[in-house]
Order: structure tokens, then sequence, then C-alpha cells
């Protein structure tokens, strides 16, 4: 076998054993993962440095009632969510959170997010298509499902996998790294802007099952979910083909939603917290 073989293979080698091993599960969904490259500690602490320095050069709500509500919601599920990981046995998913809920004022920007480690911002454009407490729920269900299920942290291992092959492959092949670069991308699917959009897609389709559920733990009626998404389609106005968002549609989700909702209403209907 020929020097350059022999790298290829070890380089193979050190790949798939490092994503096996650092492969964990999404709770509820049980889909695999990778998250154990880059330490979740380590992205807990660069996201709250990031969510730090965001709160810091924005205006927040002075606005009471609404900050109150939204922190409500947030740890009534963030509570719901504890209990349900307690008692299946999986705490450790949330070792190392530190749980921060607040409301930026900015009524021209309708959305909310939610970085690794429990930090969430609410933006005050978002609340009048919520329109009340249960509307809240609904987002934020959403919103802390992608700090649980870790999508976070699996986007930034994978962008480091990636790396990590970038880097072998081009010793291996013994060419110039650019174009080990532009093989490794086209592998993976990333030659154009496109490459990367199902992924995204399915971290969505993913954090609206499971905030569904999260949302009916809490004891928030979980049939609110569509009827949420109906009204942010007839807001949102025109969008761009299902194949260059990087969320499903609104008629996609709002459809997926329908088909979890049997599944949630079962949570719901057990929830102590109603």
């Amino acid at each position: 076998m020929k020097a350059s073989q022999i790298v290829r293979l070890s380089a193979l080698i050190i790949i798939s054993v490092a994503t096996i091993w650092a492969c964990t599960t999404v709770p509820i969904t049980g889909r695999s993962q990778l998250t154990g490259l880059i330490g979740d500690q380590q992205v807990i602490s660069m996201s709250a440095d990031a969510y730090k320095q965001v709160i810091d050069s924005v205006k927040i709500s002075n606005d009471a009632e609404q900050t109150a509500m939204v922190r409500k919601v947030g740890n009534r599920i963030k509570n719901a969510i504890e209990k349900y990981l307690s008692d299946n046995g999986q705490s450790e998913l949330l070792e190392g959170f530190d749980w921060e809920f607040n409301l930026i004022d900015n009524d021209t920007t309708v959305n909310a997010w939610a970085m690794p480690g429990g930090k969430v911002a609410f933006y005050t454009g978002i609340l009048p298509i919520c329109q009340d407490e249960l509307g809240v729920a609904v987002v934020m269900g959403h919103e802390v499902a992608h700090a649980v299920a870790k999508h976070g942290q699996e986007r930034m291992n994978t962008a480091y996998a990636q790396q990590v092959g970038l880097s072998l492959g081009a010793v291996a092949l013994g060419q110039d790294p650019t174009m080990a670069q532009r093989l490794v991308f086209q592998a993976v699917g990333m030659g154009s802007q496109l490459g990367m959009l199902a992924f995204s897609r399915k971290h969505e389709s993913e954090a609206d099952e499971l905030g569904l559920i999260f949302m009916a733990i809490a004891g928030y009626n979980p049939s609110e979910a569509p009827k949420f998404w109906e009204r942010m389609s007839a807001n949102g106005g025109g969008a761009p083909p299902e194949f260059l968002s990087t969320h499903p549609s609104h008629d996609t989700r709002i459809e997926r939603l329908n088909a979890k909702l049997p599944e949630a209403m079962e949570y719901y209907e057990n929830s102590t917290m109603r």
C-alpha cells in the first residue's frame, strides 16, 4: 500500500471513530447527532458571551407586563422540560444551562431565538402575532427546543468535523489545499448556497415537534401551534420557495404540526401544570 493510501485510510479511520464516539441522541425524537467533538461547555460558554454582547447592544423592553409574560412562559416551559428529562433519566442534557429570557424592544423584527445553554430572546415585533400567553408558548417551546436538542452544538460540530476532514483530505490527496476543499465541499453537498438548507430545515422541523410537546407538558394547549403559524403565514406575505428557505414552508409546517397534535394532546391532558 502506498504512503498516500495509508495516510488517506488513517484519516478516514480517525474521522469515523471520532464521529461515532461523539454522537448523542435527541430527546423524544431519538435522532442521532454529532455533538461531542467540541465540548458542550465550551459551546455554552461561547454562546453566553455572544448572548451578553447582543443584550448589551440592544434596547431591552421596559414594558413590565409583556416582559413578565415572556419570562413566565419561559420559566414554565423550562420547569416542564427539566421535570421531563429528570423523569426520563436525561438530566445531563441540561448540564451547564443557565436559563435567561429577555424581551428586546424592536417592533419591526418578527423573531425570537435561543442559544445553547438556554439563553432566549424575543422581539416585541412577534408579540402581536402571538396575541397572548398561549401564542408566546408556541414560540417559546420551539426556540427552547433548539437549545435542548443541541442544534447549535450539532451545527458547530458538523462544521468542525468537516474542517478536520478538509485538512486530512488535503494531506491524503497530496494536492493543493484549495483543490481539496473544493472537492470535499462538493462531496458533502456544500458546492452551492443551497447545500446546507436541508440540514437547517431538519432542525426547524425537529424543533417544531419538540416544542409542541414541551408546551403541552407545561400545560399549554398545543392545538394553538398550527393557528400561530397560520397567523405568521398571513403576516409574512410572500415567502421564497421551500427549497430556497432554511425553514419549512408555512403550509408544510402546519401540516406536520397537525399530524403531531394527537401525541402532543396526550402530554397536555396528562400535564400536572395545567
